[in-house]
């Protein structure tokens, strides 16, 4: 089935730090990370993956946001026009066009959206859901927001965090009414139920996105890896299971040193990254035929 496959910036935020968040040089003024969201075109059904902020978190921020990630953390720029709907409509299209969201996972920058598209079905890991719910922790309340995704919850579809062998990474496949070439693939440590997001080509090679399983390319590089002190220490801080996060992190190190040619990943926050992908800057808003891709049967082993 053939698919057209668009990067979205929907939102930049701009932590304390610079160079110790983003690795630019200069030890002063802020840094610049993207919320990289990718739009799924496959004939008249629309797919996101992730949505980033959305409007009511743009018009009301102090109520859907936590302060500790809206005034210090992160510090979004929050503006409408980058929001995924916003977008979506300078493309041609409608709020009730999109058939379906498929989620990293459900923290505040990935899922604000979902309010926006009120007949998609919200695809993620059941372990993700039941996290969110339960509210157990305080930084499970900062990050999960309940005001964001209540109004989708009879929407949600959720799998389990096994399936099969993809690449040597277990994989969840048969999404509900989505083609079979579009994965969840669990990378669990983040959150209790983060996931990459992996759609096939018509080449055969896979995009995966990785949501938050890392946040610098400089993690991936396979000639000098390493990663800014501020975004270890983030890393860090927003972690629930410190030996699953670094040992996803590692297999996917491999997957990129391994099988480069076959499988393109990136995450969701590095600006450097979704702008390579985009060819164009993050602050320039949607524009068509990005990044062509097609999909097609079979998963590889």
């Amino acid at each position: 089935m053939a698919a057209r496959i668009t990067h979205l910036n929907c939102m930049s935020f701009c932590p304390p730090g610079r160079r110790l968040m983003d690795g630019r040089k200069g030890a002063k003024g802020p840094a610049l990370l993207s919320c990289h969201c990718l739009l799924v075109e496959l004939g008249e059904r629309l797919v996101l993956v992730d949505t980033g902020y959305g409007v009511q978190d743009v018009r009301h921020p102090r109520a859907r946001l936590s302060p500790l990630f809206l005034d210090v953390l992160c510090r979004p720029r929050l503006y409408e026009q980058q929001t995924a709907l916003r977008q979506l409509e300078n493309l041609g299209y409608r709020a009730g066009d999109v058939t379906d969201v498929v989620l990293t996972h459900l923290d505040f920058d990935h899922a604000g959206g979902l309010d926006d598209f009120p007949r998609a079905r919200v695809h993620m890991l059941a372990s993700e859901k039941a996290a969110a719910l339960a509210q157990r922790s305080w930084l499970d309340r900062a990050r999960f927001r309940p005001m964001q995704w209540v109004s989708s919850l009879t929407r949600w579809r959720t799998y389990a965090a096994n399936g099969e062998h993809w690449y040597g990474f277990e994989a969840a496949r048969g999404l509900e009414g989505l083609p079979p070439e579009i994965l969840l693939v669990p990378l669990i440590g983040h959150t209790h139920g983060h996931a990459g997001v992996a759609i096939q080509r018509d080449t055969g090679s896979w995009l995966l996105h990785t949501g938050d399983a890392y946040f610098y390319r400089g993690e991936m590089d396979v000639t000098r890896r390493w990663c800014p002190l501020g975004l270890r220490f983030y890393q860090w801080l927003m972690e629930v299971d410190r030996e699953k996060r670094l040992m996803n992190q590692q297999r996917l190190f491999e997957l990129v040193r391994d099988r480069r040619r076959e499988v393109q990943v990136f995450c969701a926050h590095d600006i450097v990254e979704f702008e390579r992908m985009k060819a164009a800057s993050a602050m320039v808003p949607a524009e068509r035929e990005v990044d062509l891709a097609g999909l097609r049967p079979g998963l590889a082993h």
